[in-house]
């Protein structure tokens, strides 16, 4: 109580100097007042953890209205404030109509000064837990809002992309459960962030699980939750994945990655849409959307007894197939320019661009990491630039995996990569590049010129 403001409004002055005797000692600041008009005043212009709120004032008055329309003043202004109504004895029943209307209890006069410090104590716990609660919750807002606005950034124009996105907007509106498909490094999960966001539970944050970083003894505990002494180290209870996504999305990553029995026990929470936590057997009603993703072939994996036919048709009433970046090959400038303005400005290096011949070649090449390849490939070049310029060999590709039929370049093209070639083995040495090339130095400044080299 010792840092507590304590707010006391009595016409007895007597009981108002009992009061103030009592806690003035163990509180911050206690304020008293004979005057209930004084009430709009005193709590607009001070934080109060209590207030002890006397029933009837007039003389003669033994209703107890006016203490329940003072009640309801304070409650107006702060739902969360802590009253303690102050009555005689034969008043109870009044004393519970008010805690009905909002006060939080009430002290019988005469009191018992253990009693009513402790009755004090708890209404000054509880009003600092709603204050907590209330704060939780407009951060809780503000988080919701903050990620609502941190759109993921959805880049392609391909054909194969557009169909993609298209198939999106239809599923979205609906709790359809729906499984992305695709290589590693597609953007399954941007995919699943996009569903959601277009849904009817966007006002939510998703909930991602990732499969494959649970090991098979906490996957229960993750997703459905556990009691108190559940297990060694659970020292409270804890709400599981499934419950803290209720109203919103459940991502489950790479749901391949679950073993059979665990299987069965996830069929079972989607097909009777609750959980039981670890260690407990009440059951919990579940109101979620699922979205999987997985790059394995789901299908093989039933006809070899690896993963329930059950559970895949539950999954995935649709699927989604997020094709590799091989087969968008219209959306690579695209991406590339977009991950190289991310980078540029993160290393603090702006106005830097790509050489003439760059995007050409990274549209020959493979990806057999898809999006996040070019993105991790991007990022290091622009680490190893110096100038303004990135140059094919800022570019540290993975492998050198190409397209099986290579385009046939054309003579200035090969001349174009002739000339790069030279000045990359003589290191500059222009005398010398066109000594080798058989040409004269100003026609080489000239091809140069006309090749932005």
């Amino acid at each position: 109580m010792k840092n507590s403001n304590i707010l006391i409004i009595d016409d007895n002055k007597s009981i108002l100097s009992a009061l103030e005797l009592l806690l003035q000692p163990l509180c911050n600041e206690v304020t008293i007042s004979s005057n209930p008009n004084q009430i709009p005043f005193l709590i607009e212009n001070k934080q109060f953890d209590a207030i002890l709120l006397d029933m009837n004032y007039s003389p003669g008055t033994t209703t107890g209205n006016e203490g329940l329309y003072w009640l309801n003043r304070i409650l107006e202004y702060d739902a969360n404030c802590s009253v303690i109504m102050i009555t005689a004895y034969g008043d109870v029943e009044l004393a519970v109509r008010a805690i009905r209307e909002g006060a939080v209890d009430f002290v019988l006069k005469p009191w018992e000064n253990s009693k009513l410090l402790a009755t004090i104590n708890a209404a000054i716990r509880l009003r600092h837990s709603r204050r907590e609660v209330k704060t939780l919750k407009e951060r809780e807002l503000s988080l919701k809002a903050a990620i609502k606005k941190e759109r993921p950034t959805i880049i392609g124009q391909s054909e194969r992309f557009k169909e993609v996105l298209d198939l999106v907007q239809k599923v979205a509106k609906t709790d359809a459960n729906v499984l992305l498909t695709g290589e590693n490094g597609t953007g399954k999960e941007i995919i699943a962030r996009e569903i959601h966001l277009q849904s009817l539970r966007s006002d939510e944050v998703m909930v991602n699980v990732d499969i494959g970083s649970l090991s098979e003894s906490l996957f229960e505990s993750e997703l459905f939750g556990h009691v108190k002494g559940a297990f060694t180290d659970a020292w409270e209870d804890r709400a599981g994945k499934f419950e803290v996504a209720k109203g919103s999305t459940l991502f489950l990553d790479e749901i391949a990655n679950i073993s059979l029995p665990l299987q069965a026990k996830l069929l079972a929470a989607l097909q009777n849409r609750e959980v039981v936590r670890v260690g407990s057997n009440k059951k919990i009603p579940v109101d979620i959307r699922l979205v999987c993703a997985t790059n394995s072939d789901l299908q093989s994996m039933v006809a070899e007894g690896k993963f329930r036919e059950d559970l895949l048709y539950r999954i995935n009433t649709i699927q989604i197939e997020i094709p590799p970046l091989r087969e968008r090959l219209d959306d690579i400038p695209l991406l590339a320019n977009f991950f190289l303005e991310i980078y540029a400005a993160k290393y603090k290096k702006q106005g830097l661009r790509f050489g003439n011949t760059v995007l050409e070649r990274m549209t020959r090449y493979d990806w057999p990491g898809n999006v996040r390849e070019l993105q991790h490939t991007i990022e290091k070049a622009v680490i190893l630039s110096d100038g303004n310029s990135l140059a094919p060999e800022h570019f540290l590709f993975s492998g050198t995996r190409q397209k099986a039929t290579p385009r046939i370049l054309t003579l200035d093209e090969m001349e174009q990569q002739m000339i790069e070639a030279s000045i990359r083995q003589h290191n500059g040495n222009m005398s010398a590049v066109a000594s080798q090339l058989g040409i004269t130095r100003q026609t080489l400044y000239n091809k140069i010129k006309k090749y932005g080299l």
